[in-house]
């Protein structure tokens, strides 16, 4: 069983940065690939970002490249995304995932979500 915790969400303007923070524990060996999803309203799921353990081949939807950074502290057993130049059409549920790896289908670990509403 991986554990995953979410934070950092919150209601922003649009312009300013946010940084996410997801603490993971439990069986991390089974999670090597770690990601983060959104979920607005009304709309389907969206991956926007994934990482294997180790910060090797950083992936980022297309709709959030150069914006979106993912990055991992594994000293402190967490995953983080540096989200910069907020936009309304950012305001969503994320959710840090864990999977063995980066599938383009089903995860298998999913914390509970952190709200990000961006106001214009």
């Amino acid at each position: 069983q991986v554990v995953l915790e979410e934070s950092g969400g919150g209601s922003v303007e649009a312009g300013r940065s946010l940084r996410l923070s997801c603490k993971f524990s439990g069986d991390i060996n089974r999670a090597n690939c770690m990601g983060w999803f959104r979920q607005a309203p009304g709309k389907e799921r969206e991956r926007v970002a994934a990482t294997y353990l180790g910060g090797v081949d950083n992936q980022y939807a297309d709709s959030v490249k150069g914006r979106f950074t993912i990055s991992q502290d594994n000293t402190k057993s967490t995953l983080y995304l540096q989200i910069t130049s907020l936009k309304p059409e950012d305001t969503a549920m994320y959710y840090c995932a864990a999977h063995s790896y980066c599938s383009d289908g089903r995860w298998a670990y999913w914390g509970q979500g952190t709200q990000v509403t961006v106001s214009s």
